[in-house]
C-alpha cells in the first residue's frame, strides 16, 4: 500500500464575473506544480458562498461532477483556498469588481 501524501494547491487563478449573478467567479487550480483543474465555481449559496467542481451535464438534465475531492478534508481545504483567493482577488482589484457589475 502506498501512503498518502498530501497534496498542495501551488496555484489559483480567479476570475470575477457579474457579482449580481449566483455565479460569482470561475477559478482554476494548480496541484502539486504539475495538474490543474479549471472551471471550479465560487457560487452563492442560500447562507454562504461555496466552490462548485466542473461538471458536465447529464442526459437526464443532472449536473455531475468530472473532477473532484476524494475525502473531507481534500474538499475542506481546496475549499478554502479557493474562497480565499477569490476574497483576495476582489480586495486587490476592486475595479474588477465594479466591472463585472
Amino acid at each position: 500500500m502506498i501512503g498518502q501524501e498530501v497534496m498542495e494547491i501551488s496555484d489559483i487563478r480567479v476570475k470575477i464575473l457579474n457579482l449580481n449573478s449566483k455565479i460569482k467567479a470561475i477559478a482554476a487550480i494548480t496541484i502539486d506544480g504539475c495538474f490543474v483543474v479549471h472551471d471550479l465555481k465560487v457560487i452563492q449559496g442560500a447562507d454562504n458562498l461555496f466552490v462548485a467542481m466542473p461538471g458536465r451535464k447529464t442526459a437526464d438534465g443532472k449536473y455531475k461532477d468530472i473532477a473532484h475531492p476524494i475525502d473531507t478534508q481534500t474538499r475542506t481545504m481546496l475549499s478554502e483556498s479557493v474562497l480565499d483567493a477569490y476574497e483576495k482577488a476582489l480586495q486587490e482589484n476592486p475595479d474588477a469588481a465594479e466591472e463585472a457589475l
